[in-house]
């Protein structure tokens, strides 16, 4: 019965998702351009709660446990796992108080409506994986950006999405950009787990019946921290909290 499921409602599902993306593009825009930044990102986040529960036309089961840990007034640096990029929107609407923004391949920049136009214009990183050098510089003002407006930066580590879930190893250099140029940043674990079955046999069909969970882990203080013992312990703990480890 799932799997009859999977095939009635993938399609439904990705009209939806589709729909919200080219509805809230030019909102965006209208947004931006009335209200300046403040109104384009409670579109943004209006989007994000949008597209995290119209999983549930799948039938997904979605659960956000920890938000209370969440530490409010100062910068965050958002360390998560890997999956899809249906990672995004529980980010985004999680941590919508503080302001987050992404570490992504230029790639994501252009192209999809409402998600590149987010990407360029609300202060995310758009790195070149294959140029070293523009990566750091852009991940450099990143922190500097968070850490002028106690804003988050949100970092995959992993470097790129595990298809099966399993976390692959954790890189440091970005998490230490950030660190540098946001030295009063806290850095906060958050496990997701469900995305990778969700699209296990890629975007057709979808899994139905998924259990979807988002777990904001307990944040750490990472002043005077090797960075990468730090990021070898983050990499730990999301691996515990999967069951990983």
């Amino acid at each position: 019965m799932k799997t009859i499921l999977s095939y009635l409602l993938s399609p439904i599902y990705l009209l939806v998702f589709g729909l919200l993306l080219v509805l809230f593009h030019p909102i965006q825009i209208i947004c931006r351009y009335t209200g300046g930044y403040q109104l384009r990102k409670k579109s943004v986040d209006v989007l994000n709660f949008f597209l995290v529960y119209s999983q549930i036309i799948m039938g997904a089961r979605i659960r956000f446990s920890g938000l209370e840990k969440i530490p409010q007034g100062r910068p965050l640096i958002i360390v998560s796992n890997h999956q899809s990029t249906f990672d995004i929107p529980p980010i985004v609407w999680a941590f919508r108080k503080n302001h987050p923004k992404f570490v992504s391949k230029q790639e994501l920049g252009k192209g999809i409506p409402s998600i590149s136009y987010n990407l360029r214009h609300g202060g995310s990183a758009l790195i070149d994986r294959s140029n070293g050098r523009q990566s750091i510089v852009e991940i450099s003002k990143l922190g500097k950006h968070i850490q002028k407006e106690n804003y988050s930066a949100s970092i995959f580590p992993e470097g790129t999405r595990s298809k099966d879930g399993q976390i692959k190893k954790f890189q440091h250099p970005g998490i230490a950009s950030l660190l540098k140029n946001a030295p009063s940043a806290c850095i906060v674990p958050f496990a997701i787990d469900g995305n990778s079955r969700f699209i296990q046999k890629g975007y057709f069909p979808l899994q139905f019946g998924v259990k979807l969970n988002y777990t904001v882990l307990d944040p750490i203080e990472p002043a005077g921290r090797d960075v990468k013992e730090l990021t070898e312990e983050l990499e730990l703990k999301i691996k515990q909290q999967l069951g990983q480890a």
